[in-house]
């Protein structure tokens, strides 16, 4: 395990955005807290929405008081394999898993567990990559042990789940993102429902000149004359580039000017990445209009000024466990066409301030739609926005892990 160094964050930065009163409330709540000593332990410090949580939440936890770092567990691609089969059987991929899975899984589990060092008075595990680490590290001077789920396992794959289960029930509490997410047979002493959240400070959030957006959209190499439709979301089968591919070309048919981009961070926790990177430059084909990227370093600047600048973002995911992506786009003032799964419901609010879609063709019909009045397609973004503030913004996401901790003192 190898501890990720974080930049300093004030919570005073965010009055401007989310109010005097909530951060008079969240100070106020963490000052019995000053002191403890908080570890956060996940599987990759850069890549995909945990990491860029715990970049803003480590440092807003050190500012409210509370001494708190952030830690990466040890593992070899041959782990990082079997955990992405964990990630996809446990979000209900029929996926058989094996002995030697298993094996391979309790054995970077039970290193890790082993060389944990330090005491702590919260220790916040994410996700089942080291989901085995408070079983294997045993009774220690750690306090409290946490697990949270950042997945969807409302219907997971019967095999992945009793395997795992076990593993979980020694923690004192769980967090998941949505009361549907628990599952079945997993008692713990607590359980916390909190809802991920984006940094509006962040470089991918914070608003970007609209020269320099125009200009690193257009070093993308798309044509800023012309409509553009965008997915920016891992390549994974869940996220279904696919049929983001095939919901654009039943729009091309009305529209044939429109372009359409996809692109992702490949995270170093993620091989299969590559696989469903191929794959979809591949249902691509030669379509000079479909600008498949990808990038191996932070790509806040591009993933802000396309969101930023495109008509329409599409988040159609067929499993989601939230979807900070749908989240981001909105604060940007975007009325996202996402799939009605996971906890996208819970952020676009139907004809509102988005569209939910199930089908292709519908998908289609939505993007169309937004295309073609941009009066209304505006409108409904705005209200996205507030939607946004007032509910999935970090300072918030803080409040609600300080409340958590202050119960299991």
């Amino acid at each position: 395990m190898h501890r990720v160094k974080v930049e300093q964050k004030a919570l005073d930065g965010y009055r401007a955005i989310v109010g005097d009163e909530e951060i008079t409330t969240v100070r106020a709540l963490a000052e019995p807290l000053r002191g403890a000593r908080v570890l956060h332990v996940n599987a990759t410090a850069f890549g995909g929405g945990v990491a860029e949580m715990l970049s803003t939440l480590v440092p807003l936890m050190n500012d409210v008081g509370l001494d708190a770092q952030w830690q990466v567990i040890a593992g070899s691609e041959e782990f990082f394999h079997v955990t992405k089969a964990f990630h996809n059987g446990l979000q209900g991929m029929d996926l058989s898993l094996t002995e030697e899975m298993k094996e391979i899984w309790r054995r970077y589990n039970q290193k890790n567990g082993e060389a944990f060092e330090g005491e702590y008075d919260f220790v916040v595990v994410h996700d089942p990559q080291p989901a085995g680490l408070r079983y294997y590290h045993g009774p220690g001077r750690n306090k409290h042990w946490v697990w949270r789920s950042h997945i969807d396992t409302s219907h997971p794959t019967p095999a992945y789940w009793q395997f795992i289960t076990p593993f979980l029930q020694p923690y004192d509490a769980g967090i998941f993102s949505m009361e549907q997410y628990v599952g079945e047979g997993l008692h713990l002493p607590q359980l916390a429902i909190i809802r991920p959240s984006i940094d509006p400070l962040s470089p991918k959030n914070t608003p970007l000149p609209p020269a320099e957006a125009q200009r690193v959209v257009a070093d993308l190499g798309i044509d800023l004359d012309r409509p553009l439709i965008s997915q920016i979301s891992r390549y994974d089968p869940w996220k279904d580039p696919m049929g983001v591919i095939d919901a654009y070309r039943l729009v091309k048919e009305e529209m044939p000017d429109v372009q359409l981009a996809l692109m992702a961070s490949m995270a170093s926790d993620d091989p299969e990445g590559w696989e469903y990177l191929k794959r979809t430059k591949e249902h691509a084909g030669d379509d000079p209009d479909i600008h498949v990227t990808y990038f191996e370093r932070s790509n806040d600047l591009e993933v802000n000024a396309l969101q930023t600048l495109s008509h329409v973002v599409i988040q159609k995911s067929i499993r989601e466990g939230f979807g900070l992506v749908v989240t981001e786009a909105m604060w940007k003032g975007q009325a996202v066409v996402g799939g009605n799964v996971g906890g996208i419901p819970q952020q676009i609010i139907h004809g509102e301030n988005g569209f939910l879609v199930n089908e292709i063709e519908e998908c289609a019909d939505r993007v169309l739609y937004l295309l073609q009045n941009p009066r209304r397609a505006k409108e409904m973004g705005a209200k996205a926005r507030e939607h946004v503030r007032k509910r999935f913004l970090s300072p918030r996401h803080l409040k609600d892990y300080v409340r958590l901790f202050l119960s299991l003192r």
